[in-house]
């Protein structure tokens, strides 16, 4: 049997969903919840298996191979495995400049 991973997210990953669901809401309760679970399902499938999610290829090339993502069109959640557990780091719109985001955020606060 597979090991299960403790799905563990961060105060930046809640604030990032929070905000994406508020501002969602603002148009349409319902297609904001239908987007919360859809996010929140997909990161609690990483309990059973957390190398689902590709390395994020922005933080590969200066290698940083253990950051991986899931893509939940137009997010991407960002995330970390450790030995018995999965830490959600954050959750980005892709159609913002994610590198930049993401080079302040994990590499400047060494998250």
């Amino acid at each position: 049997m597979a090991r299960m991973h403790k799905v563990l997210w961060s105060d930046v990953a809640e604030k990032d969903l929070i905000g994406t669901i508020e501002y969602i809401a603002a148009d349409s309760a319902t297609n904001a919840l239908k987007i919360f679970q859809k996010i929140k399902a997909a990161a609690s499938r990483l309990h059973s298996s957390p190398y689902h999610g590709r390395i994020v290829p922005e933080l590969k090339q200066f290698g940083l191979l253990q950051y991986r993502e899931l893509i939940i069109t137009p997010w991407r959640v960002i995330y970390r495995v450790s030995q018995t557990s999965v830490y959600v780091l954050s959750v980005i719109d892709a159609r913002r400049n994610v590198e930049d985001i993401l080079l302040d955020r994990l590499i400047k606060q060494k998250i």
